[in-house]
């Protein structure tokens, strides 16, 4: 197929449309019992909203502004690992943890190093235990992008410890270039690799040279060298997600944020190269993504999920996705 080819994709659902909510990211649950759940943030609303993971039908909303465990403050990225949920929120200046089977916030950390987090990615280490990544987009007092001397913790790196309904976690390490190719400017959305030790970081800056790419960096925070999608990217660099076939296989989907057309841009997972790019017929302005290829009655390939214009989530049989640009299908 042509590198470049671009295809619609007809969205299967929307959830129900919460215009004045700002709802910003998604993530899926896939229950013990059998339920499948799609929560998205509602940074307006304060709270994470509860949707079927098959149909969008809204379930309930958890939360509230507050700063209290099972409050909110204008919650932004959100990672849903086993039976937890990680939600960061902004203006709380944390990332709190909610433990599912009971849909109770249980544990918070990360107030006292972050100061405008928006994004996360958790790597699962085993027996309860996570490494949780979590971009922070602190500012200059006057509201701009640090010096770059200021950039050396744009990522702050967190062990997470769970035991059923109990959480806690601990401060490991903060990094970011802070010269070369490496910095990060504006950022929120991350994702790791740790079969090909990557950490991708979509760097949001709407500058043809510094910004509109992805930059990756290694697991333990120093940055490779490599950088993608310059020239491909029209928009703000947002949302990561990744398919995965091998063990070393697969494709990256990252989105092209825009409000008058909006894309997400496909690349292989080894080489990082171009391989194509689709739209919906009707989102825009995607802010986060979530995949899942856990077979659905509805979806037998998975789903891809992507925030609409900050008013639903909608989601894309994600089969359709993969066979309409020619691309392999997970077997």
């Amino acid at each position: 197929m042509s590198e470049t080819k671009r295809i619609v994709v007809k969205e299967t659902f929307f959830t129900t449309d919460q215009t004045r909510e700002n709802i910003d990211s998604p993530a899926v649950w896939h229950a013990p019992d059998g339920r499948n759940l799609l929560f998205a943030t509602s940074k307006a609303g304060h709270s994470v909203n509860v949707f079927d993971a098959e149909n969008g039908a809204m379930i309930r909303r958890l939360g509230g502004l507050g700063s209290e465990l099972g409050q909110f403050n204008r919650p932004n990225g959100v990672w849903v690992v086993d039976d937890y949920m990680l939600v960061v929120e902004r203006d709380n200046r944390r990332v709190q943890v909610v433990y599912l089977p009971t849909m109770v916030g249980i544990a918070s950390f990360g107030e006292e190093q972050l100061g405008k987090p928006y994004g996360l990615y958790v790597k699962p280490l085993g027996q309860g235990e996570y490494e949780v990544y979590v971009a922070d987009n602190y500012e200059t007092s006057e509201g701009e992008i640090p010096a770059d001397k200021d950039l050396g913790h744009r990522v702050n790196r967190y062990l997470l410890e769970t035991a059923g309904s109990t959480a806690d976690a601990e401060w490991e390490s903060a990094f970011g270039a802070v010269s070369g190719d490496g910095r990060l400017y504006v950022v929120e959305s991350i994702y790791g690799d740790p079969i090909h030790n990557r950490l991708l970081v979509a760097e949001e800056l709407e500058d043809s040279k510094k910004g509109r790419q992805v930059k990756v960096y290694d697991l333990d925070g120093k940055f490779t060298g490599t950088t993608f999608g310059q020239g491909i990217f029209k928009y703000q660099v947002e949302g990561i997600a990744l398919y995965e076939m091998s063990d070393r296989t697969g494709y990256w989907i990252v989105t092209d944020q825009g409000k008058v057309e909006n894309w997400f841009h496909v690349f292989d997972r080894e080489s990082l190269e171009y391989r194509g790019s689709f739209s919906g017929e009707r989102t825009l302005n995607t802010d986060g993504i979530w995949l899942s290829q856990k077979p659905l009655s509805r979806f037998p390939h998975g789903v891809f999920y992507a925030c609409d214009n900050d008013r639903a989530i909608s989601a894309f049989d994600l089969g359709e996705v993969i066979q309409g640009l020619g691309l392999k299908v997970e077997e």
